[in-house]
């Protein structure tokens, strides 16, 4: 069976398990207290052009976005996302659970807009029982997002404006972060995420780490108490040095950034080879994750071979789906894999 289900399918890439081994016998302090985090760190804001930014290293995304925007939020307060927003479909209720409404707006292509964020403030404002409700106070984007899609620089820009106008703390859940700075065409950066946000992630579980999770936080307010939360909330990792080493090493001979740009061009490569066999796509991505409409029967004999992930019905006959590269993708898979889907349209 060939598992193209996600991008976490793997264990680590080679260059952080050597560096765990020869590091292995070594002796640090505790909870990223360490040197290998402390330089980990040190390169990460000077990627993102951020001296100043607070860095943590967590050991997993839905802790990652649990701790922040609980941390943000007021009791009375909630988080805006999109409606397939991870933390509103696949954190079992995370946010919910912590006492905090996740206050879903309709995504276009995975993604909100800022002129759907204005509106749903400027209507909480206006309406005269606005205190009997929960009000606004983060929100929450994934960039790339659950469908793959890609919040432009402009796009962010005018989110960061409507935030600020309704004093509201921007959050990018950046899980596949570097799928998304090595697609083609994209125009955000490191330096721009920083300069926008409030607080974002640099994910390093669906990008070639064992797991783990490298926080920024940029705003005063949210940097005040953060590791007394971040305990709390279960977050931080006694042997914290396991997870400055694996974002040293992977932000190292730019290995973050050139093995997500392998997943990138086998996605699409075979979105390419697709497409030319006339098979329509639920939507455009550039990044590691895509949604080919096949046939219900294809799928079927795929299924036998192949792992990939059930997304929704389009029609009574055909299905949408997800085929997930990731860093570790081999190219012989993902060619077998056309040929495989190739042959089966034929015969469909």
């Amino acid at each position: 069976m060939i598992l193209f289900d996600s991008d976490y399918t793997e264990g680590a890439h080679p260059s952080i398990l050597k560096l765990l081994s020869e590091t292995n016998m070594e002796q640090t302090c505790g909870y990223g207290e360490d040197e290998y985090c402390e330089k980990a760190a040190r390169r990460l804001k000077e990627l993102c052009a951020a001296p100043d930014a607070d860095v943590h290293f967590i050991t997993g995304g839905t802790q990652t976005n649990l701790t922040l925007i609980t941390a943000a939020l007021r009791p009375h307060q909630g988080v805006i996302s999109a409606d397939t927003g991870h933390i509103a479909v696949h954190e079992s209720g995370a946010i919910e659970a912590s006492g905090h409404k996740v206050l879903t707006l309709p995504d276009d292509s995975g993604k909100i807009s800022a002129q759907q964020i204005l509106r749903f403030c400027e209507d909480h404002y206006r309406d005269e029982t606005r205190e009997h409700m929960v009000q606004p106070g983060l929100v929450y984007l994934s960039q790339p997002t659950e469908l793959g899609t890609l919040y432009s620089a402009r796009e962010l820009a005018d989110i960061r404006s409507v935030c600020d106008r309704f004093g509201l703390f921007l959050y990018i859940d950046g899980a596949r972060c570097g799928y998304g700075l090595a697609a083609e065409g994209a125009d955000f950066t490191l330096p721009l995420l920083a300069e926008l946000c409030d607080a974002f992630y640099i994910g390093g579980t669906k990008v070639g780490a064992l797991f783990g999770e490298a926080l920024l936080i940029l705003h005063p307010a949210l940097k005040k108490d953060f590791r007394y939360i971040l305990k709390q909330r279960v977050g931080r990792l006694a042997k914290g040095r396991i997870l400055g080493l694996q974002f040293l090493a992977l932000f190292s001979d730019d290995t973050y950034f050139r093995i997500s740009r392998h997943a990138d061009q086998l996605a699409c490569r075979l979105r390419d080879a697709l497409t030319v066999c006339g098979c329509p796509f639920l939507i455009r991505s550039d990044t590691n994750q895509q949604f080919p409409v096949l046939p219900d029967s294809v799928l079927e004999k795929l299924r036998q071979k192949y792992g990939f992930s059930y997304w929704q019905r389009t029609d009574e006959t055909h299905s949408a789906v997800r085929f997930c590269t990731s860093w570790a993708t081999r190219e012989e898979d993902v060619d077998m894999l056309i040929r495989d889907i190739t042959a089966l349209l034929k015969e469909a």
